[in-house]
């Protein structure tokens, strides 16, 4: 078949590809077109009309002929009807063979030929007409069926308006969205969609990004936040400034990004691919043996032999089981895109439906990662509010959520920070740098442990208190201008840092365990006592505390040994090494993280933890139906060549009964694009 390949509303035939529908078929071009390209580019005819307009010649003219060749017509008439109806009908079937022969394959479509050449070779040029009008009504009806999958995915980019409204000094101008450039400042008005990716410079407003993130409620945005391409305003105007451009926009990275997962072949698709290539080269083999066997060796008529071994070519062929698996593949995809999912592939989708254990990192995913400040606790003579300031100070340096946590206590204090030098962050540990002179080293009792300081059993008994509250404690140590060999510093004081468990946490691990997955693990590099605390309210079956990123690595290895296959939840950044190391990485809060959307296997667009039991139910009913579809596809097959061997099964009846299960098992493919 042509391969179609999308520009907006219209497409492009490229005679490249063969001629049933594949995951293959259709690439969905994410650029950004200018007015000009646009214009030119809408010339194109529309394949689907083509193959209508085929298909219609088809049967008018394979209709006329039979009837007046009944009605005794001029037979040069009649054969001129037949061949058009010929032509018509097996156009899109001849190119595609011919494709497949060059590149030393054979396709369904050449077998398709075959019987209906072969049928009018013998007399019955009607069987054959017949035998191309099903077969490309049938096709008609699985391009359409399946552009509906892959247009659910094209249909975001128009989204996204093609003009923005920009300010220039005093003045508001519209230009294409293609002009914008980084750090131009937009006006989004109420009620329009946002036509690219900015920060909120202006105004305060709540924002539908269900396009983007999947989320059913608004999302309030203020000064500082960032905003999406083709999600829509609310009631506020908001100006923003330009942070990506046109063809770098979120909305353009999860077109593209779906586009390559749909022409990424599943396992299944492989398996059936190579099982195409066998079983057709055996199929047209057979049909030779078919024919020669019983007329020369065993002495039976041609022309019924003949007849046999050409519906024999027909109900043999394998398109429904061809056609089983991308059609499910590729509207699971789709469907998934749509609700803030994006699996990379359907290899990733098939595994994601095996999976029996999932792990989550602790800080961000089930806990809101937002921590705060708890409790100061000092050792001398320094304010608490004095240790604060210091400790806040080397912290704003930090990107860690227990930092944050510091900075925000400080300022809602009204501490002034002074500046800090030599700072460094140690991964698992804490940081270290100078304030005001202070060489200071904050950070967990393995910070300590590994510099060969040792910790008062007094200070570690509050710590251990803290940690028994479910509070993470963090030490704080100043050291000594001029240590001495036992005296390197002192401890000024003890913070307390807790996070909470997000609500919805408890709910979606019960999902998860509806939706067939056994075992919940949590990785954490807080400490043990934290850890048992927020996973006793989670409800994880285990969880592994006081990990550093390449302890995860190993846990997970572990954890794979012991339970299978396993997923790794994290935000796609510090856990880019586990997500790298599980069978299926998914990276929450995909939306705004570039580094996420290029680790993961599975990207959740949004925080929502709900995505994940859905994106699990989602991938184990593709893999339910991909098999239904096989196993009808191999039945049908098995009772078509029954009917042709044991009941002397008309040509036509077989093609209606191959085609009509080809529709079908597309048909089924297709209820996945409304699973919830």
């Amino acid at each position: 078949m042509p391969t179609a390949t999308f520009h907006r509303n219209t497409i492009e035939v490229k005679l490249n590809a063969p001629r049933l529908a594949t995951s293959e078929d259709v690439e969905i071009e994410a650029e950004f077109l200018s007015p000009a390209k646009a214009e030119k580019k809408s010339a194109a005819i529309p394949i689907e009309k083509i193959e209508v307009a085929f298909t219609v010649i088809n049967a008018i003219t394979a209709l006329t002929a039979f009837l007046g060749s009944g009605w005794g017509w001029n037979p040069a008439l009649i054969f001129g009807l037949y061949s058009v109806a010929y032509v018509t009908g097996g156009w899109f079937g001849v190119i595609a063979s011919i494709e497949a022969l060059k590149e030393k394959t054979i396709n369904v479509d050449l077998l398709m030929i075959l019987a209906a050449l072969g049928a009018a070779a013998i007399g019955q040029p009607a069987e054959g007409a017949t035998l191309l009008f099903l077969f490309s009504l049938s096709n008609t009806l699985q391009t359409y069926a399946m552009d509906r999958s892959r247009k659910a995915i094209e249909k975001l980019l128009d989204l996204r308006p093609a003009q923005a409204t920009v300010r220039r000094g005093s003045r508001l101008v519209t230009l294409p969205i293609e002009q914008l450039t980084l750090g131009d400042v937009v006006l989004v008005r109420p009620g329009e969609r946002f036509p690219i990716d900015g920060e909120v410079t202006t105004g305060e407003s709540d924002v539908n990004q269900a396009t983007i993130t999947g989320e059913s409620m608004p999302v309030h945005k203020k000064e500082s936040d960032l905003v999406f391409a083709g999600t829509v305003n609310g009631t506020g105007s908001l100006e923003i400034r330009v942070t990506r451009l046109a063809k770098d926009t979120t909305l353009a990275r999860i077109v593209k990004m779906v586009e390559e997962a749909q022409s990424t072949k599943a396992n299944t698709q492989h398996m059936l691919d190579a099982f195409e290539q066998r079983y057709a080269i055996f199929v047209l083999g057979a049909a030779v043996l078919l024919i020669f066997v019983p007329w020369l060796a065993l002495g039976h008529d041609f022309h019924p032999t003949f007849y046999r071994a050409m519906t024999w070519l027909v109900v043999a062929s394998p398109c429904a089981l061809v056609i089983s698996t991308p059609a499910s593949i590729l509207s699971a995809i789709a469907n998934g895109a749509r609700n803030g999912v994006l699996f990379k592939g359907g290899v990733h989708l098939e595994k994601t439906a095996t999976l029996k254990a999932l792990a989550f990192d602790k800080t961000g995913t089930l806990t809101n990662g937002s921590p705060m400040l708890t409790a100061i606790q000092s050792f001398g003579d320094m304010k608490e509010d004095e240790i604060l300031r210091l400790v806040a100070a080397l912290e704003s340096r930090s990107e860690h959520p227990l930092a944050k946590a510091i900075v925000q206590a400080a300022h809602s204090r009204t501490l002034n920070l002074p500046p800090s030098m030599r700072f460094r962050a140690i991964p698992g540990q804490g940081v270290e740098g100078v304030v005001e002179s202070r060489h200071l080293w904050v950070g967990n009792e393995r910070m300590f442990i590994e510099r060969d300081v040792e910790i008062p059993a007094e200070i570690l008994s509050k710590a251990s208190d803290m940690q028994g509250e479910g509070q993470t404690a963090m030490f704080v140590y100043s050291l000594t201008p001029n240590p001495s060999p036992g005296r390197r510093g002192e401890f000024l004081g003890l913070i307390g840092v807790a996070d909470t468990l997000r609500e919805d946490a408890v709910e979606m691990i019960q999902a998860l365990k509806s939706a067939g997955i056994e075992h919940v693990v949590m990785l954490t590099g807080d400490n043990a006592k934290v850890a048992a605390k927020i996973a006793a309210r989670a409800g994880v079956d285990e969880f592994h505390a006081d990990l550093l990123p390449q302890d995860k690595v190993t846990v997970l290895k572990s954890l794979q040994k012991k339970y299978g296959p396993i997923a790794m939840v994290g935000d796609g950044v510090n856990d880019a090494p586990s997500l790298a190391t599980a069978d299926i990485g998914i990276a929450m809060g995909g939306a705004g993280t570039d580094v996420a959307i290029e680790t993961a296997d599975m990207v959740l667009m949004s925080d929502d933890l709900h995505k994940i039991p859905f994106a699990i139910g989602l991938a184990r009913q593709a893999r339910k139906v991909v098999w239904q579809n096989i196993t009808f596809a191999l039945a049908v097959i098995v009772l078509l060549i029954a009917g042709a061997f044991g009941a002397d099964l008309a040509l036509p009846l077989g093609v209606l009964g191959h085609e009509g299960s080809t529709v079908l098992v597309v048909l089924n493919g297709l209820r996945l694009l409304g699973y919830k």
